[in-house]
């Protein structure tokens, strides 16, 4: 559920934490460096990072631009399932994937046996099957309950255990070296850990080895603050806050003159999330459960996504 209102009612502000994205695209359209990259020319900086609070159940959803956040909210349910197949995202009207699906993206990884639109052991399998060997033969449609390692759920039980939620190594990765090349496309948001503060609340650090600033950071931020919402409220703790760090963090070529107009806009306050239900089961929850309230926006950006 989304809920808007009209924004002649609301006064731009001084957003100082969309800010933080603002200053990073503008840092690379003055400074960056320029690279020929794998799938297109970007100019690029080393080692950018932003924090960003959840408290007061704000959900960090850049304004100066229109972020499709139920989009966002479908790929990470789909995460947290443990899904690879595409199709299940297509029917859900979600295209994230596509490019990475085809026959032509899957051959040219050498992934010959993978059918179309099968991603291959790629986030999902990686939290929920950690190093489960991947079919060959069913691929995505393998059962693949019981097997590898279920990273996610063993997030959720340190979280909810009295004492061990504030460990130092609750952390979920979906780098496996091991399963790289059996992938469509390599994990970018690399690795996160959850850390309980003693007032019971609820902070999300993410390592992302690369990211597209234009299209792919704001989703990032959106993804895992919902995330970081979901599992404290699956756990009965608060959100507090979301720090991302990005290795390389790039702006495509093509996106540049578009992103000029982004960093010249004002900005709206973020939004409120509210998460109606709570489930025994992580797997449970669906986009019904997510309601987002005051989210105003300037207009949407139009930008070509790279696979």
């Amino acid at each position: 559920m989304f809920r808007r209102f009209s924004t002649t009612a609301v006064k731009y502000s001084s957003n100082l934490e969309e800010k933080q994205y603002l200053r990073v695209i503008s840092n690379i359209l003055d400074n960056g460096e320029f690279q020929k990259g794998r799938n297109g020319n970007v100019y690029s900086s080393i080692g950018e990072s932003m924090r960003f609070s959840l408290k007061n159940n704000t959900i960090p959803l850049l304004t100066t631009k229109k972020v499709a956040w139920k989009t966002c909210l479908k790929e990470l349910l789909w995460f947290i399932k443990g899904d690879t197949n595409n199709k299940l995202l297509k029917n859900d009207n979600v295209s994230i994937w596509n490019g990475n699906g085809t026959r032509e993206f899957l051959d040219s990884r050498g992934l010959y046996h993978l059918k179309e639109d099968d991603l291959g052991p790629v986030y999902g399998h990686q939290w929920r099957y950690w190093n489960a060997s991947y079919s060959k033969n069913l691929g995505c449609l393998e059962n693949y309950d019981g097997k590898g390692i279920d990273q996610l759920q063993n997030v959720i039980d340190l979280l909810n255990h009295p004492t061990d939620k504030y460990s130092r190594r609750i952390i979920m990765s979906s780098w496996n070296p091991e399963q790289l090349n059996e992938m469509a496309l390599p994990p970018c948001h690399v690795l996160s850990q959850f850390k309980v503060t003693n007032d019971n609340e609820l902070s999300c650090i993410l390592y992302q080895r690369s990211g597209d600033m234009g299209l792919g950071i704001p989703f990032n931020i959106a993804s895992y603050s919902l995330l970081t919402h979901l599992l404290a409220k699956h756990c009965n703790l608060k959100a507090k806050e979301f720090i991302h760090f990005i290795g390389d963090a790039h702006i495509y070529d093509d996106h540049c003159n578009i992103l000029k107009q982004q960093v010249n806009r004002e900005s709206y306050p973020f939004p409120q999330l509210i998460i109606e239900n709570k489930y025994d089961n992580i797997n449970n929850y669906e986009v019904e459960d997510f309601i987002v309230e005051n989210y105003y926006y300037c207009d949407a950006l139009k930008m070509n996504m790279r696979v």
